[in-house]
């Protein structure tokens, strides 16, 4: 009875966090679409979302502006945050983050040959269509490189050794680029490198939104193989899970999650390694049942949550989103993980 108890009280908790951090996460996004160097009132940003004479200039904020880029914010730290677990479980390592496998290096060196030596439309700057083209051929380019590898390599930290490499090969790349090239474009593709959600359009939005729910969708259905994995390849290969088809997903989906957001935002760090850490911690448990839509609920929030503060804090000048991810994300993770440590 006891047992049945405590089962029905650690539901009921797990239920109660899920709500909160769904609660919390509308909370943010509404605060993303109302606040901002034009301050819009609740009731005005209501009026401009159901289309019911609300003030023209506010609907144009709303509608083209804050909406998509509130958004992009969502779907682009549920993504990343779900890559970073993904890669986690796999290498079995707790600092992996959705870039380890050079996939941000191999967008950068793309965008930096378009942006850093005039290839777009002969000089001038590069259209955001075009960048985002680009970063997501170069980051496609290294995902389908790592994909043939984790299908040839058997261990994992040759894979992860081999990823690492890739990525630094590509930095070399872009940072001979910088070298020759004029300041003024080196400055604009150093902000780009930054990462950003600001600019979306709707036609950017839709894509990061399909695409995102596709691959967190195939993730979640890799549930029970990921549970598996934990217990040893070992453990998986007994209870029939196909250890080189799983890698493959694995390195697939963990992939194409950085790559997409890394092709429309640029390089957002740190969200993708502390969104599985806030989950895991959260709710108390490795089962990615749990774990997963816990994780992308986490990083939509964190990702929300900064983008707002890189938008305000300096408004209206804006920070770049990987600082403000760093410096708010850092200190509480850290601060976490010592209080568990010391509750134990």
């Amino acid at each position: 009875m006891d047992a049945t108890r405590c089962r029905t009280a650690r539901l009921s908790l797990k239920l109660f966090l899920f709500l909160l951090f769904g609660c919390l996460l509308l909370l943010f996004f509404i605060l993303n679409i109302a606040l901002g160097s034009v301050r819009i009132p609740l009731g005005e940003v209501c009026k401009a979302l159901l289309h019911r004479e609300a003030n023209q200039v506010h609907q144009s904020v709303v509608w083209e502006i804050r909406f998509p880029r509130a958004l992009a914010a969502v779907f682009g730290g549920a993504a990343l945050a779900t890559s970073g677990l993904l890669l986690q479980i796999f290498f079995r390592n707790p600092i992996v983050d959705p870039y380890v496998l050079g996939v941000s290096s191999g967008a950068t060196l793309v965008v930096a040959l378009l942006m850093l030596t005039g290839l777009a439309l002969g000089a001038g700057a590069a259209p955001p269509f075009l960048l985002s083209a680009a970063a997501l051929a170069g980051a496609a380019g290294v995902v389908g490189l790592v994909v043939t590898v984790a299908s040839r390599v058997k261990n994992v930290v040759t894979l992860l050794v081999i990823g690492l490499m890739i990525g630094y090969l590509c930095s070399a790349g872009s940072s001979v680029l910088i070298a020759f090239a004029e300041k003024e474009k080196v400055h604009g593709f150093v902000l780009w490198t930054l990462g950003s959600f600001s600019g979306f359009c709707w036609d950017e939005t839709a894509v990061l939104a399909v695409g995102g729910i596709l691959l967190l969708g195939g993730s979640y259905f890799l549930c029970k193989p990921l549970n598996a994995l934990l217990l040893g390849e070992d453990y998986a290969r007994s209870m029939g899970v196909n250890i080189k088809m799983l890698r493959i997903l694995i390195v697939l989906f963990s992939s194409g999650l950085a790559a997409l957001v890394t092709a429309f935002a640029g390089p957002v760090a740190f969200i993708g390694l502390a969104g599985p850490h806030l989950a895991r911690l959260a709710l108390g448990t490795s089962d990615n049942k749990l774990l997963i839509p816990a994780t992308a609920l986490l990083g939509g929030l964190v990702a929300t949550m900064c983008d707002l503060a890189a938008r305000l804090a300096f408004s209206p000048v804006e920070l770049p989103v990987s600082a403000v991810t760093a410096l708010f994300g850092a200190p509480l993770v850290i601060s976490l993980l010592l209080r568990r440590r010391t509750s134990l």
